[in-house]
């Protein structure tokens, strides 16, 4: 692939978000990472690429983001939204601010960077969005209720995207991983999953690489289950 293609990976410090990074630039794209923490610029740094230190919470950090890649390469070819925790309580004791801050963390946080990029990829007729979300956003569990439900509303977005934005050829899809193996393991999580086991961080980027290649040109509006069959749709 062409080495200058260019991918931005919000929440990318860790987790399933720093796998990510790490397996676009295997695959040939310079990447650009956003993380609160710090650990994205030292992840870009040692792949080459560009890091920012600040929120997918922030508009003018996600701006700076988009804007410092596209000072240093001049386009933008692939975003993958990543996400940190949200709030966790029994549904009707979570308060509003913690639903706020909820819908800050598992939808805005698409919304936020998608706005900022879309014009680009217009510009250049191509890109793709790429949403790490849940595998309960169907199948919701009370032990994620903020996830849950803000990440149905994802869904949601996202189809309405498609709609609006594939003429565009700008492809945006849905990651719904399981338990994986960057969570805290439990034998009674372990076995709620018929494969007996956790899903690696290496099998989300696996997936995601493939939804950013030219192999899934024809994918747009989806939600790609990665949970080991734990949620199955009809």
């Amino acid at each position: 692939m062409a080495a200058e293609k260019v991918a931005l990976v919000t929440a990318g410090g860790s987790g399933m978000g720093a796998g990510a990074a790490r397996r676009l630039a295997a695959d040939g794209f310079r990447v650009a990472i956003l993380s609160s923490s710090g650990k994205g610029e030292a992840l870009a740094a040692e792949l080459g690429g560009l890091g920012v230190t600040g929120s997918n919470k922030s508009n003018d950090d996600l701006k700076r983001l988009v804007d410092g890649a596209l000072a240093t390469w001049g386009r933008i070819d692939v975003l993958v939204n990543s996400a940190g925790h949200g709030p966790r309580a029994p549904i009707t004791e979570i308060t509003d601010e913690q639903w706020h801050t909820g819908l800050d963390t598992y939808l805005l946080n698409v919304i936020r960077p998608t706005r900022l990029v879309t014009p680009v990829m217009q510009a250049q007729k191509a890109g793709v969005i790429i949403n790490i979300s849940t595998a309960w956003a169907f199948e919701p569990s009370a032990m994620f209720p903020t996830s849950a439900v803000f990440r149905a509303g994802l869904a949601a977005f996202t189809k309405i995207f498609t709609d609006t934005h594939a003429a565009d050829n700008i492809r945006m899809n849905n990651v719904l991983p399981g338990w994986i193996d960057s969570l805290p393991q439990t034998d009674a999580r372990r076995d709620s999953v018929p494969m007996k086991r956790y899903g690696k961080v290496e099998e989300i980027a696996a997936t995601i690489s493939f939804l950013a290649s030219d192999g899934a040109a024809y994918i747009a509006g989806q939600n790609i289950r990665v949970d080991g069959g734990l949620t199955r749709s009809v």
